[in-house]
């Protein structure tokens, strides 16, 4: 008896990887007016605070994914 797995690990990808690009799918699919309301909500931001020896030093604002790890 084989062990049950899911389709998108079958995929090769992780589950984030498949909720991303299956939202971003479903966004794309929809009609005007819903389409636009659903892609401004698509956006993120946050401030990111850096802290040493107990003190804050900064606060940036991460606004894409790409600038998560800098």
């Amino acid at each position: 008896m084989s062990t049950p797995t899911t389709f998108w690990r079958l995929a090769g990808v992780s589950y984030v990887q498949y909720v991303t690009k299956a939202s971003s799918t479903v966004r794309a699919a929809l009609k005007e007016p819903a389409k636009s309301k659903a892609l401004a909500q698509e956006t993120f931001s946050y401030n990111r605070a850096t802290w040493t020896n107990g003190e804050m030093e900064k606060k940036n604002l991460v606004d894409s994914l790409a600038a998560v790890g800098k």
